[in-house]
């Protein structure tokens, strides 16, 4: 019920209509817009298996990539070992036996 004192603003930012009491010189109601995006409760199962399956593949994707992550590290920390034997071992510099 609206009184004679109230009228409708529309919110210049989030497009929701503000009711302002002229009399109290203050927003009684707030109503938010209706999104179009909104998703229907009839649809809400599909919605959450949809989520679901999605999850499952993002974490098996994961998975798969942490087992390649491990024997693509080995590799490296291999050639890294070899690439170690094969150079002759040096004393390192130091600064002041620069002097």
């Amino acid at each position: 019920m609206k009184l004679q004192s109230e009228f409708e603003v529309p919110c210049p930012c989030c497009s929701a209509t503000l009711i302002i009491d002229a009399n109290l010189r203050r927003i009684v109601r707030h109503e938010e817009p209706s999104r179009g995006d909104k998703p229907e409760l009839s649809h809400a199962e599909r919605i959450v298996a949809e989520q679901e399956a999605r999850r499952e593949a993002l974490f098996a994707q994961s998975v798969e990539s942490e087992r390649n992550r491990d024997d693509a590290l080995s590799k490296r920390f291999e050639e890294a070992l070899k690439q170690a034997g094969k150079e002759p071992v040096t004393k390192p510099t130091r600064d002041f036996d620069l002097d």
